[in-house]
């Protein structure tokens, strides 16, 4: 964390150089992200090995199964089947998501707005941070977040008989709000593209 330099080589004076280099208090914040993401990636294996147990006929995984997918008011099943190991792997695949968010917010966020980690070349390069901004990052933050919300909506399809008609409802309008905020937000960024292009130009 070196002093800033200007265009022109000089140091920034204290005052500027202080609030640009008070972008670093966000550190701590990606780094208490990395740790709730090894707290997803723990819940990932506790499931899975609960899903594998379960298969086999381990009593203490069934129960945990059946009560990870219980809805309330309603009476727990009884046995494993193809809907309740359905519903399981759309649980794991919706910790998968929630951490592919966090990784788009810890890695894009720190190179927006802390500093540039120089991954150029780097043969892991994410192939969307090489053009990352903040526009690009709201973007896929919504892509994402609508991919999290079609989990749980296809979990409350395949077991809507435990919800009522009010509840499919809402989930369906509250995801269907999510798509057009995405889209919102990609035609607002769209225009300031064209518009930024446009001014370039002239």
């Amino acid at each position: 964390m070196t002093e800033p330099l200007n265009t022109n080589g000089k140091r920034l004076s204290p005052i500027p150089a202080f609030i640009f280099m008070s972008r670093w208090l966000q550190l701590p914040l990606y780094l208490g992200l990395i740790l709730a993401q090894c707290v997803y990636v723990f819940h990932f294996w506790v499931e899975l090995k609960d899903l594998i147990g379960a298969a086999m006929g381990n009593a203490d995984s069934l129960a945990h199964i059946f009560q990870a997918i219980a809805v309330p008011g309603q009476q727990p099943p009884t046995k494993l089947s193809e809907t309740i190991i359905m519903l399981v792997v759309l649980g794991l695949i919706d910790v998968v998501m929630i951490s592919n968010l966090l990784i788009m917010v810890i890695v894009g966020g720190y190179e927006t707005f802390v500093s540039r980690m120089h991954l150029e070349g780097h043969p892991d390069q994410p192939e969307w941070l090489s053009h990352v901004n903040a526009s690009v990052l709201k973007t896929k933050l919504a892509m994402a977040i609508i991919g999290i919300s079609s989990i749980h909506l296809l979990k409350t399809f395949i077991n809507s008989h435990a919800y009522e008609p009010k509840v499919l409802i809402a989930q369906t309008v509250i995801h269907c709000v999510f798509l057009l905020s995405a889209m919102a937000i990609a035609y607002t960024d769209r225009i300031t593209t064209l518009t930024h292009n446009d001014t370039k130009h002239h």
